[in-house]
Order: structure tokens, then sequence, then C-alpha cells
């Protein structure tokens, strides 16, 4: 017999799960209150890295039904989202998404919606690092430095020259100057 779960998420403690068991009874899944799986943990945490969906999944059985509101409740990670998907659709527990009407995420439709939304999050994350790369080049080209300032000025880097000459050793000069050794090795070279 298949049973119904559902997964809801927060984000903070001074949110609440009711809007979201609200539109899964309104979507018509009449779900046990035994079978509601709550937390309160960011997102940005795997789904299977967080203790109550690892529960739950150890909960699940083969034609299990899991409904979430939006797939960000599963996490904010396209990735992870659909690794998620896939370790359940290999439970053979189907995974429902109400703000994609419904869709179940582990049948043909709903793998098709997964490799779409896969595929946007790729393209976003390319432009994210060609509009990046295209900045710094345009810095560049304009004369700015690029990366972290050094941990001395030029006058500190000529006294550390000066006191390597003379044999000041590098963990002398990093306890002075309040810096790594590695930093003083840097301006010493």
């Amino acid at each position: 017999m298949t049973r119904v779960f559902a997964y809801c998420r927060v984000s903070t403690a001074d949110q609440t799960i009711e809007n979201q068991v609200m539109e899964i009874q309104a979507a018509g899944f009449a779900i046990d209150e035994r079978r509601i799986v709550s937390e309160t943990i960011s997102g940005s945490v795997p789904a299977m890295e967080r203790k109550g969906f690892r529960k739950l999944v150890e909960r699940l059985e083969w034609d299990d039904v899991l409904v979430v509101t939006k797939l960000d409740r599963l996490g904010r990670n396209a990735m992870d989202v659909r690794a998620t998907i896939e370790q359940l659709a290999e439970l053979q527990v189907r995974v429902h998404c109400l703000a994609l009407g419904g869709v179940d995420l582990t049948s043909a439709a709903g793998k098709m919606t997964m490799s779409v939304i896969a595929s946007v999050a790729e393209f976003e994350r390319d432009l994210l690092v060609e509009r990046t790369q295209a900045g710094l080049a345009r810095a560049k080209a304009q004369g700015k430095k690029l990366g972290r300032p050094g941990a001395l000025n030029q006058e500190q880097r000529d006294a550390v020259r000066l006191r390597r000459s003379q044999g000041a050793s590098l963990s002398t000069l990093a306890k002075e100057f309040g810096v790594s050794r590695s930093a003083i090795q840097r301006s010493a070279s």
C-alpha cells in the first residue's frame, strides 16, 4: 500500500511549516500527521546531510510518495536536488513537487524537468564565470592591481630584505612585523 509523506523545511526558528502543510493538503494529499517530517535547517545543507531528512529516507519504502511544496525545500543547489531525487528513485520512491504542477520527479516527465533545471543551473554558473572573467580582464586592462593586498607595505618589505641580508630569521621577522613566516619569505625574495 502506498504511503504518502511530506517533507517541510524552514531555514530559521522564527519560520513555520504551516503554510507548506496547508498547501500540500489543498493539493489533495491527505497525509497522516506522523508522516509529516519537518526540520529547521538551511537549504544550503545537502539533503542527505540533514538529520531529519536522513531519518525520513530510512522510513521510506518501495512505492511510497514524498511530497514537497517547492524544489528548494530539498536544496538550493540543483545538482544536490537532482542527486537526492535520483537516490529516492533508486528506492522506488516517487517525489512530487507542487510548484512544478505536482509532477512525479522520478517519472519520465519529471526526469526531463530535472534535466532542464540542471541545464539552466549549469548555464547560470557558466554565465557567472564569464562575467567574473570579463570583469577581471577589464580591471587588469585599466591597470588595477588584482588580488589581495600584500601583508606588508613597500617600506616594510625593504626593511625585511635588509634584516634578512643581515641574518635575521623568518620567525623573528614574522613576530616583529606581526605577519606569517610565508609573508616574510615572499617579501624577502
